[in-house]
């Protein structure tokens, strides 16, 4: 999970999010970023269709790290949209790398929302000559290179820049508050970024807003931490702690999203069977529950129209999907 690098109530960012504009950091690219049934979309001056029926059932939350094992393994959950219920079926954990890429081309139709930053901010992508055709140009270029040079690439860019001006922001990780995809260290969300863009580009999904298609298997970025915020009014530690008052929180956090504050900010509320639920409440890193409230922001995406997503944002940087951020 990523952090919250200051607070702020939801409601602030959602109005920030409708009076979005360029800034110095960001060009706007002219993608419209509309994706309901037989819309049309343009990307460095390339139309494409999009023919996804934001109809589904499937949605899946997913809390991604940047080097999965045993002991921390990327979290799963498996839910079923119907109507205004979102039923979280199965929780489950991935140990690898190898079981995340086959999930990623199990058979649509379905919505998933991943926790990680899928693009790096423009002012970076520029300054370094990355390719700027479009997202997936550059991230296959950095899929070519070794994570430790993507770090030394990183790091050596920041070694340069003047105190406050080292970790640029998107301008979504900017209303969110949100760290810096460029951070590779506590938390290492930019190693996060290398690993995770280039599985979702090769999965061929469609990447909203980044890489759009025809593919009925949707991705957006989710970011948990304000699903909490939005139903705690702050924020609040739930993760990475043992003992019961932790454990009590994961249990609060539970209960809100079976809520009708959850439906009002999400347009959902969840429905656990008694076995996910304690899965959620009980795992101490709180990543179970983190791909529940992944599975939220997927959830409320797939029925708003282009997935929540304002269509002045700028598709190499990406967006995090959610209501506060909504235009």
């Amino acid at each position: 999970m990523r952090r919250l690098v200051s607070q702020g109530s939801p409601s602030a960012h959602g109005s920030a999010a409708r009076g979005i504009v360029a800034t110095p950091d960001r060009v706007v690219n002219p993608l419209r970023c509309v994706f309901g049934r037989g819309s049309s979309v343009v990307d460095s001056g390339i139309a494409q269709r999009s023919t996804i029926s934001i109809v589904t059932t499937h949605i899946i939350g997913i809390d991604f790290t940047s080097a999965p094992s045993w002991g921390k393994p990327i979290t799963v959950a498996e839910s079923q949209l119907e109507g205004d219920v979102l039923s979280i079926r199965r929780l489950r954990r991935l140990a690898s790398f190898e079981e995340f890429d086959g999930l990623l081309v199990e058979r649509g139709p379905w919505v998933a929302g991943i926790d990680f930053p899928f693009g790096q901010p423009r002012r970076l992508i520029t300054a370094l000559n990355w390719p700027l055709g479009g997202w997936a140009d550059y991230v296959s270029h950095v899929a070519m290179m070794e994570k430790t040079e993507f770090e030394s690439v990183v790091k050596r860019y920041k070694s340069r820049r003047l105190k406050g001006d080292k970790d640029h922001r998107r301008a979504t990780d900017v209303l969110a508050k949100s760290t810096s995809p460029m951070n590779v260290v506590n938390p290492p969300v930019g190693k996060m970024f290398f690993r995770g863009a280039p599985r979702i580009l090769r999965s061929g999904s469609s990447i909203v807003p980044c890489a759009p298609s025809e593919s009925d298997r949707v991705v957006v970025e989710a970011y948990p931490a304000l699903v909490v915020q939005a139903l705690e009014d702050d924020r609040v530690k739930y993760k990475d702690g043992k003992g019961l008052g932790l454990e009590h929180v994961r249990g609060r956090i539970a209960d809100r999203l079976t809520s009708a504050r959850c439906r009002t900010w999400y347009g959902v509320t969840v429905r656990f069977d008694s076995r996910c639920r304690e899965q959620a409440i009980t795992d101490e890193s709180g990543d179970l529950l983190d791909a529940v409230l992944c599975a939220v922001q997927a959830a409320w995406a797939a029925r708003e129209p282009g997935f929540g997503i304002p269509e002045s944002c700028d598709p190499l940087e990406g967006w995090i999907t959610d209501p506060a951020l909504a235009p």
